[in-house]
């Protein structure tokens, strides 16, 4: 699994019959494949995870 931010409207296909649309803008994790081949196409960027929020919702 691989965090990435998309810049550009990329679709994945990981099966001939499956289509997993992601819209610029998302930051999300995603299979280490579609990562790859997302950022290979220059429609992502690699993203650090997320810092968790504290209970008072401060970042930690």
């Amino acid at each position: 699994m691989a965090r990435v931010k998309f810049t550009k409207d990329f679709d994945y296909k990981p099966t001939p019959g499956t289509t997993i649309a992601y819209l610029a803008g998302m930051e999300m994790t995603v299979k280490q494949d579609c990562a790859d081949k997302a950022i290979a196409a220059g429609k992502a960027i690699a993203a650090d995870k997320p810092r968790k929020e504290t209970d008072n919702g401060e970042k930690a």
